[in-house]
């Protein structure tokens, strides 16, 4: 959200920025890109970059926070959904990532898909947290209802998330659609490597 004091021009300005390096961040890697090519294809002077951000690194987490906050809250909403169970829970979640997938591939593939551990900052860590936290919690839920199997709540979000992936991965490729049979497979393919 902007401050106050920011201006129209300074907000336009930086969600260029943003956008540019996300576009060469996916297309050409992260250490394969350079602040002069995201000037560059923002139409801005390359100093104009450190005005907004302090280095490369804090813009790739500034785009990396935002898909988690948005992964976050599509679990966050499934949580709070006048959904029946834990599984129903779980598969508004796996629509709601799924759907975003189809939607803006890129964003769901820098946040959700591509691994950037040592470049992440505290606030990135924290965030993926607070994504991995919300599904937790749907998880737990489930084995309040003994419908999850016993063991760590944290261990079968884990398995069932990295299950999803697969769904993920394809759709954002667009080998899949969302609602294509072999999604609906992967969904429930993950319901059952968790179910009790």
């Amino acid at each position: 959200m902007p401050s106050a004091s920011a201006t129209p021009a300074v907000d336009l300005t930086r969600q260029r920025l943003v956008r540019a390096a996300f576009e060469l961040f996916l297309t050409h890697g992260y250490h394969d890109t350079t602040t002069a090519q995201i000037a560059r294809k923002a139409g801005v002077a390359e100093g104009t970059i450190y005005r907004h951000f302090a280095s490369k690194q804090q813009l790739l987490n500034e785009l990396f926070r935002a898909t988690q906050r948005w992964a976050t809250k599509v679990a966050q909403d499934a949580a709070l959904a006048d959904a029946r169970n834990a599984r129903a829970r779980l598969g508004l979640v796996a629509q709601g990532l799924l759907d975003g997938a189809a939607r803006d591939p890129a964003v769901v593939q820098l946040g959700l898909l591509d691994r950037y551990d040592a470049l992440l900052d505290d606030e990135s860590r924290k965030a993926i947290r607070e994504f991995r936290g919300a599904l937790e919690r749907i998880v737990a839920e489930g084995k309040a209802e003994s419908a999850v199997r016993p063991g760590a709540a944290d261990v079968w979000a884990a398995v069932w998330l990295a299950t999803l992936t697969l769904a993920i991965e394809k759709v954002v490729r667009a080998e899949w659609k969302p609602a294509d049979a072999a999604v609906r497979l992967v969904v429930d393919g993950a319901w059952m490597a968790i179910a009790a």
